[in-house]
């Protein structure tokens, strides 16, 4: 019997786009079983390719903005525009994200969020009513202040001296906003992670060594102040909301100078996919992603898509690169396969993921009981 398959993975970071490894578990299934019918549905939680994904799922159309990467160099970016319902979709990672800055070249001292600003202006002089906004895999550490600069809000130190870079925000002594401070009706955030922005889960400690920071009391100082001032000056109380801490403190940064609302990335992609309908058809979900880690089995990501399985009971099998405790990954799914080490070593699968990854779809499409 034929059988109906949703093929939903996540991106497999650094190698992988979400489409890329759904069409390539598609190829692997197609070998072994041509007969079922596959429907593909790429799926992001708000980090790289929430803004693609989003906008296929809307039918949304590109729009082009000239503006600077977190280095401060001049770059063409991407965001995309639905007509029918004045929406704006905006992809953080395709401005001020860390995958194009070359290797190693920039401290984060270095980089801000001040480019974002440019894209935000051109959907709302698009006329845009309403603005999702995913920003995972950023670059930046700077709580979005580079980004308020853009909007024209202004950072002052105790000798009413312009602030002009975020690692002198630890003198910060007053902020004057703009006149108008809100650019959208709605400006939803879409978050992968709930991190506060300062303490011991904050961006800094829990984020910053993965961008190159290791100034992290200097970096906490610099932001709590932010924090502080923005507290006691106009009220602004964002530090301690789940997301603030995501992308450096931008989500922090969108919440305190644009009145945004964060929500879970995950929550957006199965409201607009209408993932729950998709479930109910299939009598088969794969999904994946890099690794199946911690953070999947506390349903990140993939890990919610096994979540929405289990409620309506449809086996849901997991692939990825590495799955670090088998034994913990099959109480979410129904079986969890891993390219490395039970289909080929690491360095293959690095420099030939699709190839791999198709091979592992076919071999689990050979074995697979109905």
């Amino acid at each position: 019997m034929p059988l109906k398959i949703l093929i939903a993975p996540d991106k497999f970071k650094g190698t992988l786009t979400a489409q890329q490894a759904a069409e390539a578990i598609a190829r692997g299934w197609r070998g072994a079983r041509p007969q079922d019918e596959l429907e593909l549905l790429p799926m992001s939680d708000g980090g790289d390719g929430f803004g693609e994904i989003i906008s296929d799922l809307l039918g949304a159309a590109p729009q082009m903005v000239k503006t600077v990467d977190a280095a401060h160099r001049a770059l063409e970016a991407v965001w995309w525009w639905h007509e029918g319902s004045r929406t704006a979709i905006v992809e953080s990672a395709n401005v001020i994200g860390l995958a194009m800055l070359p290797r190693g070249k920039y401290h984060p001292f270095e980089l801000d969020t001040y480019g974002l600003g440019a894209a935000l202006r051109a959907a709302a002089e698009r006329g845009a009513k309403r603005c999702l906004v995913g920003i995972g895999g950023s670059a930046t550490n700077d709580g979005g202040f580079g980004l308020a600069r853009a909007l024209g809000w202004q950072f002052f130190n105790t000798h009413e001296k312009d602030i002009t870079r975020w690692t002198e925000l630890h003198g910060l002594a007053a902020v004057r906003p703009p006149e108008c401070t809100r650019l959208f009706e709605e400006l939803t955030v879409a978050v992968d992670v709930q991190n506060p922005l300062l303490g011991p889960s904050g961006c800094s400690r829990i984020y910053g060594p993965q961008k190159g920071l290791k100034e992290l009391e200097f970096a906490e100082r610099c932001l709590g102040q932010l924090a502080a001032v923005l507290e006691k000056n106009l009220r602004l109380s964002y530090a301690d909301s789940p997301g603030a801490g995501a992308a450096g403190g931008l989500g922090f940064g969108l919440m305190s100078f644009l009145g945004a609302h964060a929500e879970p990335g995950i929550g957006i992609f199965e409201r607009h996919a209408r993932l729950a309908d998709r479930v109910k058809t299939a009598a088969l979900v794969i999904t994946g992603e890099g690794a199946l880690d911690a953070q999947t089995l506390m349903g990140k990501g993939v890990g919610e898509i096994a979540n929405v399985c289990q409620r309506l009971a449809v086996p849901c099998i997991g692939m990825a690169g590495v799955v670090p405790e088998p034994e913990k990954a099959t109480r979410k799914f129904k079986a969890a396969y891993a390219l490395t080490p039970d289909t080929t070593d690491k360095e293959s699968a690095l420099g030939e993921p699709e190839l791999w990854l198709e091979r592992l779809a076919t071999k689990v499409a050979s074995d697979w009981k109905e």
